[in-house]
């Protein structure tokens, strides 16, 4: 390989490391932004053409180059501080969600590794922002947080082999894939009731690219309820891992542009302390994946 072209490369690689929001000012418009030290770059005040909306915006092949264009001389910003930060993914076509994917979880709750990807789905319509109030409904007594890292497909993703999948990821973002463990049993063990109360996805604070992010396996979980440390969990831990995730999935349907993978959480849900706990109204729960960010959410 010539010198030019490995400069080329790695140029294109360092312009791809950036951090992506959605975010709302005071006229209350969704916009699309590039997170800068302490200010967010308001790429749709800088080019109209940029769609403001992140999924329709990964449909767009020509988007990411001019976003690299626009973070690298800005026009507009504006302190993080003064914007209202949103999920930086909504109405996605697809959020699918992996069970029991934890080496640590498995091990401390007794239960066999699963053989193959243990596949859930939740609604776009129970997605929040990283920092929004979490309803707890009255129908639930015990609802339960899950820190995970969150994996968003960048492109059409269809028949993917495990070695081709991480170049369909565009980045990650973290989640708690809240669940209200009583009506898991009250459902017979299914995972649709459990997993789609309002609110019960909270994605962000921002997605990072996989070129910023670098290794998806060596990140630290956590998550801390009314500041104490809750959940302590390492991505290495993971089972079915993220290519083989891609595979398994594409082999039965499409992915595409935004949709979201969670990708599991490591021991420590609030079913699994003793005796069990469980989120109440007035809790703060905090979570955290390290590399990414961390959100913040008050029951209510």
């Amino acid at each position: 390989m010539n010198i030019c072209r490995r400069f080329s490369q790695y140029v294109n690689k360092n312009l791809a490391k950036m951090r992506i929001v959605q975010f709302k000012l005071n006229d209350n418009k969704v916009r699309i932004g590039v997170l800068s030290g302490d200010n967010v770059i308001d790429v749709n005040a800088s080019d109209t053409t940029i769609p403001n909306s992140l999924v329709e915006f990964l449909q767009d092949e020509n988007a990411l180059d001019k976003i690299k264009r626009i973070a690298s001389n800005p026009k507009e910003q504006h302190t993080l501080t003064s914007v209202k930060l949103l999920s930086p993914i909504t109405k996605p076509d697809k959020i699918l969600g992996v069970a029991s994917n934890y080496k640590d979880d498995c091990k401390m709750r007794n239960i066999p590794y699963p053989k193959e990807p243990m596949v859930f789905s939740k609604f776009a319509s129970v997605i929040i922002g990283p920092n929004d109030p979490i309803p707890k409904s009255d129908a639930t007594n015990a609802l339960d947080w899950e820190v995970e890292l969150v994996a968003i497909i960048g492109k059409k993703a269809q028949y993917v082999k495990a070695k081709d999948a991480m170049d369909y990821i565009f980045g990650y973002t973290v989640t708690q894939d809240l669940t209200a463990k009583d009506w898991v049993m009250r459902n017979s063990g299914q995972l649709v009731m459990c997993k789609n109360f309002d609110g019960f996805c909270p994605l962000g604070p921002w997605i990072v690219t996989k070129e910023e992010l670098g290794d998806p396996y060596d990140v630290k979980l956590k998550t801390w309820v009314n500041g104490e440390l809750k959940q302590n969990g390492h991505s290495d831990n993971m089972l079915h891992r993220i290519d083989t995730l891609v595979e398994y999935l594409t082999s039965v349907m499409t992915l595409l542009p935004g949709d979201v993978i969670l990708t599991g959480t490591p021991f420590g849900v609030g079913a699994s302390q003793i005796p069990p706990q469980y989120l109440q109204k007035g809790d703060l729960l905090e979570s955290e994946v390290d590399k990414i960010g961390k959100m913040s959410h008050r029951i209510v």
